[in-house]
């Protein structure tokens, strides 16, 4: 099994250098690819500097996040693809651990693990809740979409994220028109399709929380309009076996509009608040499911609700 660490930068050669050192001091050894979006001059000198430990892709045209991910991996030879931003970095036992835990689970298309969110000291800030029993375990391909509708598998952000490179080609990669907001997520989504998913109840993954990440740059508005979009296709895939016990579609929107609505709360974005909150201030699901996914991601206790998934554990 062969890995391919494929990282995307646009102009951010300072953070750069973290993330390329954190893919070539793995445990053991992997492809490591840089994918450029049309920076400038100083990060191409930089990366060929290094020699034949990294491979060097540079866009003629500044095309964009997803763009620029898909270019990256149409360079790489590994079985295996692991994203990385060039703002975040990887545990040097990240790729062996995943790779022990594919070995467990032959079927599967993705792997998910800890993050730490981390600020721009390198200080740790919080890390993503446990998923279930064990070191690791893996998830059959049917219960995935539905555990994700209740956002009870959560693969997370690209720093967290592996996926076999054939099932992302099946999906035909990432969707520029999203790009930056919710490309990942709507990828996961896609390649979930095409096998089982792995967790991995370890920090292996490091992501950097400051002003100058891409999503950032996105309102609120916007981004709930894209979970919104996330939650329709995520339920056009949930298996006929979860048909009974489904929620109805609009109860997820209900639900959305209220974390968005106390996220906008929070960042004292009255306008934001005012303009998203509306019936669903009433909504007693929307409530159930938003104290249900608090109290998940808080907690280090495993979730009953996952632990019907598990199909191994390691």
């Amino acid at each position: 099994m062969k890995f391919s660490v494929v990282i995307t930068t646009y102009n951010r050669l300072n953070l750069l250098r973290r993330a390329i050192d954190s893919a070539l001091n793995q445990t053991i050894a992997c492809e490591v690819i840089v994918a450029d979006d049309c920076s400038s001059q100083d990060t191409e000198i930089y990366v060929k500097s290094l020699g034949d430990s990294v491979i060097y892709h540079r866009n003629e045209v500044n095309k964009g996040h997803a763009a620029t991910v898909n270019a990256g991996v149409q360079k790489a030879s590994g079985d295996w693809i692991k994203f990385l931003d060039d703002d975040d970095y990887l545990s040097p036992n990240c790729i062996e651990q995943m790779a022990q835990a594919i070995a467990l689970c032959p079927n599967a298309a993705i792997c998910s693990c800890i993050a730490a969110q981390v600020d721009s000291d390198e200080v740790e800030l919080s890390r993503t809740p446990r998923l279930g029993p064990g070191l690791a375990f893996c998830i059959p391909q049917a219960d995935i979409h539905y555990g994700m509708l209740l956002e009870l598998v959560p693969f997370g952000t690209p720093v967290q994220v592996a996926c076999r490179r054939e099932a992302f080609w099946k999906t035909g990669g990432w969707d520029s028109q999203l790009d930056a907001n919710c490309d990942d997520i709507d990828s996961w989504i896609r390649i979930a399709q095409f096998g089982d998913a792995i967790f991995l109840n370890q920090c292996l993954a490091y992501r950097t929380i400051w002003p100058g990440a891409y999503n950032q740059k996105f309102s609120l508005a916007r981004r709930l309009d894209t979970n919104i979009l996330m939650k329709k296709k995520i339920y056009a895939l949930i298996d006929s076996k979860h048909n009974s016990h489904v929620p109805a579609f609009e109860h997820i929107k209900n639900y959305l509009k209220l974390h968005w609505s106390l996220v906008a709360l929070k960042q004292r974005n009255l306008q934001s608040f005012i303009s998203i909150l509306d019936k669903s201030l009433f909504s007693l699901f929307a409530w159930w499911l938003l104290l249900t996914i608090f109290c998940f991601r808080h907690s280090q206790i495993n979730n009953p609700h996952i632990r019907k998934f598990v199909l191994i554990e390691s």
